[in-house]
């Protein structure tokens, strides 16, 4: 077992034999919700992260490592809205007190939670505190698969029209000099092993626009806003998360997430599925001493699914069971950490515009759940007191 694990194991003793006691005796009995708040908080420790009120003249701003927290609770209860979790901070002491006040005048009115927030997303709290939560959890252990994918994200901004399409040329040959060309295919899988990290994030489109995809069933569907792309570890963790625009191609954020992921931890196996497909993926997660398995892309064999599918038959049919294929079905991780961030952490409840906010509203649930899946994977089987 890992460093990380042990602390990660501690930490939900101390937790359960001391801290709830404690907070049953202070606030009353808690539901299944606030121990879970309490759980992530406890985990997260905002207050390392959040800096504390300046000093000097004038009127001191809000507390807000409290208003960080309550944006937790905010993603753990599935609140759509600030206005509304104002009004459970009113009705509910209990969460009242596990956020950080006393009273209901203490609780800062919803412009200061505005204020904070934005403050939150400019600094880029939540991505801070994932990092070091993560370097935490994974302390000189060595994970075996990272799932990677891509998720859409439903935003409520007005996409950019339409770029203008360039007259076609009917000349062969060279353009003249100033004459408008079609868009060239972009480049940028060639350029990103070239780059450090902030210059690959800083090179990827981020501003709302349209985004289609095609399901496993082969039905094509839109959607305005952006495109979160995810690396999962085993056992359902997110450990790094960049949000793009969501026109974006899945495979030009795959560079990125390696490198990515690769800062934060060590593990053995890169799993995509076939829109990974591509030279450069497979060289740069090799080069940093990853494999890389990608499935297979039938898009331009016509008759490769059917001899695939009836491969996968008799294999079947002999009960055998190829190790690519038992690495392959971790590849699921990731579609599970985005169907629970859409269902239980307010993914799917978009209301603040800009990319900047739209990934701090994000972060907030991947640390809820992120707390959440680390402490299972230290105590899968925990006792309640």
């Amino acid at each position: 077992m890992s460093k990380g694990r042990d602390e990660f194991l501690s930490r939900w003793s101390h937790i359960q034999g001391t801290l709830f006691p404690w907070l049953r005796e202070e606030v009353g009995d808690l539901t299944a919700k606030h121990e879970q708040i309490v759980l992530a908080l406890d985990v997260l420790e905002l207050e390392a992260h959040v800096p504390g009120p300046p000093g000097g003249p004038g009127r001191p701003p809000e507390d807000r490592p409290a208003i960080a927290r309550a944006f937790v609770a905010k993603a753990i209860l599935n609140l759509p809205t600030t206005t509304i979790l104002l009004d459970r901070l009113q009705v509910d002491a209990r969460l009242r007190r596990i956020c950080g006040w006393e009273r209901r005048a203490q609780v800062p009115s919803e412009a200061t939670f505005s204020r904070a927030f934005g403050e939150f997303a400019a600094s880029g709290l939540p991505d801070a505190v994932h990092a070091a939560l993560i370097e935490t959890g994974y302390r000189d252990g060595l994970v075996g698969h990272i799932a990677r994918d891509a998720t859409e994200i439903e935003g409520r901004e007005k996409p950019p029209p339409p770029p203008k399409k360039p007259a076609k040329r009917t000349k062969r040959g060279r353009p003249k000099k100033g004459e408008e060309v079609g868009q060239r295919r972009s480049d940028r899988l060639k350029r990103q092993p070239t780059l450090d990290l902030r210059e690959m994030l800083a090179d990827l489109p981020t501003r709302c626009d349209i985004g289609s995809k095609r399901d496993s069933k082969g039905f094509r569907h839109n959607w305005i806003g952006y495109k979160l792309h995810l690396d999962v570890a085993d056992g359902d963790i997110p450990v790094s998360a960049i949000l793009t625009s969501a026109s974006l191609h899945d495979s030009q954020a795959a560079i990125p997430l390696i490198a990515m992921t690769s800062e934060r931890l060590d593990y053995l196996y890169d799993v995509m599925d076939s829109a990974y497909a591509a030279n450069a993926i497979e060289t740069y997660s090799r080069d940093l001493g990853h494999m890389p398995l990608i499935t297979a892309s039938d898009r331009h064999a016509p008759g490769r699914k059917a001899e695939r599918a009836a491969e996968r038959r008799r294999l079947a049919h002999l009960g055998f069971e190829t190790p690519e294929d038992r690495h392959f079905r971790q590849r699921s991780a990731a579609e599970r950490v985005a169907g629970r961030l859409k269902d239980d952490f307010g993914a799917s409840m978009i209301r603040v515009r800009g990319h900047a906010k739209v990934l701090c509203h994000l972060g907030f649930g991947l640390l809820a759940l992120t707390a959440e899946n680390l402490l299972r994977r230290a105590n899968p089987h925990p006792q309640t007191v």
